[in-house]
């Protein structure tokens, strides 16, 4: 078991890809157990029959599809609208423009490459300090995270079997917290700029709306149809999907039937990767189930914390540390079963718990040796790493400080639940 052990780790350390690593572990422990191996081909066959997963691959590729039309520039010029008039504006349309395509796209690392052409070099010419603005459109890559329709709360939901709608909710305050301190900061640290975009103008406004008319009705398509019960998230899927590919391939003509195979390529591969986890870990996870670990986990921890709020801390600690090294969507299917047990004795809520995991692994996008939106950056705006460390810094104290308001307010994350 240790010479497995062992092995499994020296190949992760070589860079095998997770899911290899995973469905060898679940092999190993299937055959030392004496449990038939077609289990984890059942696990798969699982995972298709779940309809709540059609909503992963329609919510991607619509994201994709928005970021290879004009729908960013859109996006940024109607935020521009309606809160460049503020000090510190475009810093603040920045965040807002970040998250609210986050939360679409669902890849923090799509929305740095998409509007990171258009907010970086506005930033620069606007005066705004070089370090400052490389440290925004990093940190600000993973603020959408948070918000509906975001693939890691519905993979949370998936694993955790909570009602995704409801984590849709409890995400919103939290999320425009991280928005508001993260704004607070900007227009503090900016204070000698603190020039406007422009005054405040209703044309500017009106045609900002009317430029994005065809981009304003998909949060209230998915938003209102799924709480007004007129849609089910995977229906809410299916209609953004077909929506934004007559809007952008027919009506707007932005994206060529040409290019559409490879944009259906690129989202697949991040869809695939998420579904070979989720079947093996599937799998694994079960195995540990059975074994009884979760319990042995509970015991253990149990020696050295008495409480929720001692576990709280231990958690924050734990997944700052996992988040450096583990991508989210892959430490949602492998730590969130083990977990939640834990959590749920130590009084807890599934949802709440969602809300911190969420936000608490959002800081490892920036957490330095690997986060991902580092390496990023780094390539796109070909900085040093080092500098994109050191920029992202003062980004990852301030959400760092809503995250721990985060955890330690559970009524923030329910209050909008019931």
């Amino acid at each position: 078991m240790m010479l497995m052990g062992s092995l499994l780790i020296i190949l992760t350390l070589l860079g095998t890809p997770l899911f290899a690593i995973i469905a060898a572990a679940a092999l190993w422990n299937f055959y030392h157990a004496g449990i038939d191996l077609q289990a984890i081909a059942i696990e798969f066959l699982g995972i298709a029959e779940m309809p709540i997963l059609l909503a992963i691959p329609l919510f991607t590729f619509a994201g994709y599809l928005l970021s290879e039309s004009n729908a960013p520039k859109r996006l940024v010029r109607l935020t521009s609208a309606l809160l460049g008039w503020m000090p510190a504006g475009l810093a603040i349309v920045s965040l807002a423009a970040c998250a609210f395509f986050t939360a679409f796209t669902g890849a923090s690392g799509v929305t740095i490459i998409a509007l990171g052409a258009i907010l970086f070099p506005a930033m620069s010419q606007a005066g705004y300090p070089e370090k400052f603005n490389l440290g925004l459109v990093t940190s600000a890559g993973s603020l959408g995270l948070l918000f509906a329709p975001s693939l890691p709360l519905i993979l949370y939901g998936v694993i955790a079997e909570v009602p995704i709608e409801s984590l849709f909710l409890a995400g919103l305050l939290p999320g425009f917290l991280m928005l508001f301190i993260l704004s607070g900061y900007s227009i503090w640290k900016n204070r000698a700029i603190r020039t406007p975009l422009g005054d405040f103008s209703w044309l500017e406004v009106r045609q900002a709306l009317r430029e994005s008319i065809w981009e304003i009705p998909l949060p209230i398509v998915v938003l209102g149809g799924i709480y007004s019960g007129y849609f089910a998230i995977s229906e809410a899927a299916a209609v953004t999907a077909l929506y934004v590919l007559i809007v952008d391939v027919i009506v707007l003509k932005e994206v060529s039937l040409k290019k559409l195979p490879s944009i259906v390529r690129e989202s697949m591969v991040l869809v695939g990767g998420i579904m070979m986890i989720l079947g093996v870990s599937r799998a694994s996870t079960n195995y540990m189930i059975d074994a009884g670990v979760p319990q042995q986990l509970l015991l253990w921890i149990s020696g050295f914390v008495t409480g929720e709020t001692a576990f709280i801390v231990m958690l924050l600690v734990f997944l700052l540390i996992l988040g450096a090294i583990l991508d989210i969507f892959s430490a949602i299917v492998l730590v969130v079963p083990l977990i939640l047990p834990v959590a749920t004795q130590f009084g807890v809520h599934p949802i709440h718990l969602g809300i911190v995991f969420l936000a608490t692994m959002q800081l490892g996008y920036i957490t330095p040796p690997v986060g991902l939106n580092l390496f990023i950056a780094g390539y796109r705006f070909d900085k040093p790493i080092v500098d994109i460390y050191m920029s992202t810094l003062p980004f990852f104290a301030f959400l760092m400080i809503s995250v721990v308001v985060i955890a330690f307010w559970p009524m923030l994350s329910l209050v909008l639940v019931g």
